[in-house]
């Protein structure tokens, strides 16, 4: 068994868990170190240091080609987001980059596939998206990456579920399919009231919120947006995009007043 990186990760902290992955590496052997390196990588990337990161994926390269299964849809899975992900601005993503981080993801998807690993599957899928950046051709990968979750029996497997029907509600939301978008987000809300992590709820909620709205369901948006305002001031997190949805809101209503105070705490909290 590979070691389980789950739960040594923030991501919104990536300087702790690099902290932790290095502590771990204290007493690692075998893929283990490997699996973890590949994760020290990872943190530089969410840092958007992507040479820091491809620099220490160079480095157990050589390892690679030896390890198991996991250890290489890793490697693979890191070296293509150090091309493309959520933390690359648009101008990098140039057809070579592009290029060569869809070569990357679709060697991790093999080796995931021929190795029975689920969940890193599902993880390559996903990231296609980040390349194919058309509603349509998200919905597509959305849905692929949602028939793995579904078929399979591993836990790390479904516990992708909330993020892939979030992902596909996201493109159907884009694709003005508004009906079919808001039963993807309650299912993926359902999901995450399950795993109790309170952030991940509001999230889950303002995206139900958000399409509410786009349904002309004012009211019911309003409501969602003021409870989740509450909340995320009790939470002390207040939320730029929560303020932004309110001033929407009002502004439909005709509160003209409301709707400025509101856009006047989204502007203020988006230059924080």
């Amino acid at each position: 068994m590979v070691i389980d990186v789950a739960p040594l990760w923030d991501f919104s902290k990536p300087e702790v868990s690099e902290q932790r992955f290095r502590d771990a590496l204290a007493t690692a052997q075998g893929d283990d170190v490997l699996v973890l390196q590949t994760q020290i990588a990872r943190t530089y990337g969410i840092r958007k240091d992507f040479v820091r990161a491809r620099e220490v994926l160079r480095v157990i390269e050589p390892a690679i080609a030896r390890s198991g299964p996991e250890a290489q849809a890793r490697y693979w899975l890191e070296l293509g987001r150090t091309w493309s992900s959520a933390t690359h601005p648009k101008e990098s993503q140039t057809p070579e980059a592009v290029a060569t981080a869809r070569a990357a993801f679709q060697k991790s998807l093999d080796i995931a596939r021929a190795g029975a690993l689920d969940a890193l599957a599902i993880d390559a899928i996903h990231m296609f998206a980040f390349l194919d950046t058309a509603p349509a051709d998200q919905l597509k990968w959305g849905r692929e990456a949602l028939a793995v979750v579904l078929a399979s029996q591993q836990p790390a497997a479904q516990r992708w579920q909330a993020s892939v029907r979030n992902n596909i509600g996201y493109a159907l939301h884009q694709l003005g399919r508004y009906d079919e978008a808001l039963a993807e987000f309650r299912q993926a809300l359902a999901l995450r009231e399950q795993s109790g992590n309170a952030r991940s709820i509001r999230v889950a909620r303002w995206m139900v919120a958000w399409t509410l709205r786009a349904l002309k369901r004012d009211d019911e948006a309003l409501a969602m947006q003021l409870a989740l305002e509450r909340e995320n001031a009790a939470a002390g997190e207040p939320d730029e995009y929560v303020f932004e949805e309110l001033a929407h809101l009002y502004r439909a209503k005709g509160d003209e007043a409301r709707a400025a105070y509101y856009s006047g705490l989204h502007k203020a909290r988006a230059k924080q």
